[in-house]
């Protein structure tokens, strides 16, 4: 059995596939790379190829703090539609967010940090 056919291989290509349908459609193009790791108490999303045209042709001139700060303009923006599809898709509530990007290479990475889970038999 691999990692996609397992229930956490399952959930984590559904929360990756919809962080990159939510970039896709916010930004004009979603990353062509993927990566979610579930924890015990957070979700960790790597992705790759995040950058528009225009924000590589910006990067490749010298623009790379613009490009950086346009990404976090769009994490602030599509903060609360991101937690709110990780708390759907896991059953959790996230108590904190974080999100940010690298030019080069071209990554991105969004932490999403879970309320703790409750334990069978605890109060």
């Amino acid at each position: 059995m691999n990692a996609r056919t397992t229930p956490q291989g399952e959930l984590g290509a559904a929360i990756s596939t919809a962080v990159v349908h939510m970039l896709a459609q916010r930004t004009g193009k979603g990353p062509t790379k993927a990566k979610t790791t579930l924890g015990e108490n957070g979700v960790f999303i790597v992705l790759e190829d995040t950058l528009t045209k225009g924000e590589r042709h910006l990067a490749d001139a010298g623009e790379s703090a613009a490009v950086l700060d346009i990404r976090r303009r769009w994490q602030r923006v599509m903060r609360e539609e991101m937690t709110s599809r990780v708390e759907e898709l896991t059953g959790r509530r996230v108590v904190g967010f974080m999100s940010d990007n690298h030019i080069d290479p071209d990554l991105a990475v969004e932490v999403f940090v879970l309320e703790r889970a409750v334990e069978p038999g605890s109060p």
